[in-house]
């Protein structure tokens, strides 16, 4: 495979703002060993061999809307084709040697009609290529992921190293990097997403799972990286209802570097209050290897995190600086 046939261009963007408090600098600095001050967090590009293997302590795989249905296209959707497009970024994470590897939901669709023994037919086929990855796997759960079934029922056809196959919001540790995973697959009336019981426009972040998440930044020892599906950087169809109030908790942590989400299938970028929000292209979106998305994101000691996308996925250089005064 040609490498330089499948990496995106750099699309530079400049942004600014301050971070909430000192205290996040000296925080997010200190955990990776590097002295307190100004930071500058950018994201870009660059090959990974511009880098020594000391400068990025954490090097993860990230994959979205993978939507596989053994079904003819719809649109723009090709959906049988998301398991080649799966094995070529499972490939290129195993020759990069990356340190994890996490999809962001949407994993599988369904039949029209459903029916649930071929939608977990369809489940167990992608997880399949998935796991041929040689390292740590995680999935986030999408809408897509309990059309059809049932939240316990997705959860237990897949694998999400070292955490209880009941969880469908966790965190993890890597290299002294926190991992959160998010699920917003809820009513506004706070059930479960199950079976198609939804409707997709309604995604929330219950009070518990609210309570949860500040507990877990609390005792964070690390800078943090975020992973959900439907998008917190705005109000609409696609964004979590209480997207405003989830912010609010990742900004008072002064831990949380970024956070990655899928469900918007063209992808995105914002920047709020000093927390980037990235969207990555959906992989089903396009015919062909050549409509495929996927990137490798590097978190190096000294906080600069480079995103690189493959194929369709965004690459982007962004540089943050930080001012060194306190926001009040």
């Amino acid at each position: 495979m040609d490498e330089e046939t499948i990496r995106q261009d750099t699309d530079s963007v400049t942004v600014g703002g301050l971070w909430s408090t000192v205290n996040r600098r000296t925080v997010l600095k200190s955990a990776l060993g590097v002295a307190a001050g100004p930071v500058v967090l950018s994201l870009s590009c660059a090959s990974s061999d511009t880098l020594s293997r000391k400068e990025r302590p954490v090097r993860f795989g990230v994959v979205t809307d993978c939507h596989y249905a053994d079904v003819d296209p719809a649109g723009t959707r090709f959906y049988r084709q998301s398991l080649d497009k799966l094995g070529e970024c499972v490939d290129r994470m195993n020759a990069e040697k990356v340190d994890f590897l996490i999809e962001l939901g949407d994993f599988k669709d369904q039949g029209r009609p459903p029916v649930e023994r071929d939608t977990l037919a369809y489940l167990e086929e992608v997880e399949a290529v998935f796991r041929r990855f040689d390292g740590p796997t995680y999935h986030v759960l999408g809408n897509h992921d309990v059309d059809s079934i049932s939240k316990p029922q997705s959860l237990a056809h897949v694998t999400n190293t070292g955490v209880d196959r009941t969880r469908s919001y966790y965190s993890f540790d890597v290299k002294g990097l926190h991992c959160v995973v998010l699920d917003a697959n809820y009513r506004s009336d706070g059930a479960d997403y199950d079976r198609g019981n939804f409707d997709w426009t309604d995604a929330n972040i219950p009070a518990d799972e609210l309570d949860w998440l500040r507990r877990d930044l609390a005792t964070a020892r690390g800078p943090a990286v975020v992973f959900i599906h439907q998008l917190l950087d705005g109000t609409g169809a696609v964004y979590v209802k209480n997207a405003t109030e989830v912010r609010d908790v990742l900004e008072r942590s002064g831990k949380v570097l970024a956070v990655f989400q899928g469900h918007h299938h063209a992808g995105d970028y914002n920047e709020i209050n000093g927390i980037h929000y990235y969207t990555l292209v959906a992989t089903v979106e396009g015919q062909g290897a050549e409509n495929n998305s996927y990137a490798i994101v590097e978190v190096c000691s000294n906080l600069d995190a480079i995103v690189t996308g493959y194929r369709r996925a965004a690459c982007k250089t962004l540089t943050l600086a930080r001012p060194t005064e306190q926001r009040v």
